[in-house]
């Protein structure tokens, strides 16, 4: 495989059933010569919320739109760094805290541009995936936005 930033392989996954995180480590590592680092990020549902505790999260996309505006995050990153490939698992359905809800993995030569091509992707999963979480807590089901901190972080990668 070529280092040519357009030449980067992207999978994107969107599931109900869970991941294993070391087979998508080793995809990452056997795709492409020279890999000198594979980054990763795994995303858990948290069990409290804005001082709710929180029972389960349910999320809800619309099938085909959500993997291609994943896809479209995946490209906008391998424009950006010289990445070998990106792999991308998120999950919908029902879920419980603690239970594993994103994968984030990208193979990179170096390093520093996977961190960023990782952080960049995750930063706007939160903020341009078509995702849509609802809580449940002892005082109700309630819908989820995107934070304003979140917004703030993908902002920061506006060029």
């Amino acid at each position: 495989m070529s280092n040519d930033k357009s030449q980067a392989l992207i999978r994107v996954v969107v599931e109900e059933s869970d991941f294993d995180i070391q087979q998508q480590q080793d995809w990452l590592s056997s795709v492409g010569d020279h890999v000198g680092a594979v980054v990763s990020f795994v995303g858990l549902v948290r069990d409290i919320n804005e001082g709710l505790d929180i029972s389960t999260m349910e999320l809800e996309h619309y099938p085909g739109m959500t993997e291609r505006s994943i896809e479209d995050i995946c490209q906008l990153a391998t424009q950006r760094w010289p990445v070998h490939s990106v792999s991308v698992v998120h999950r919908v359905g029902l879920l419980c805290p603690a239970d594993q809800i994103v994968y984030v993995g990208v193979s990179s030569r170096h390093r520093g541009d996977g961190f960023q091509a990782c952080e960049f992707i995750m930063d706007y999963l939160k903020t341009q995936a078509p995702f849509w979480k609802k809580e449940q807590t002892a005082a109700g089901a309630k819908w989820v936005d995107a934070r304003e901190k979140d917004h703030s972080a993908a902002e920061r990668w506006a060029e």
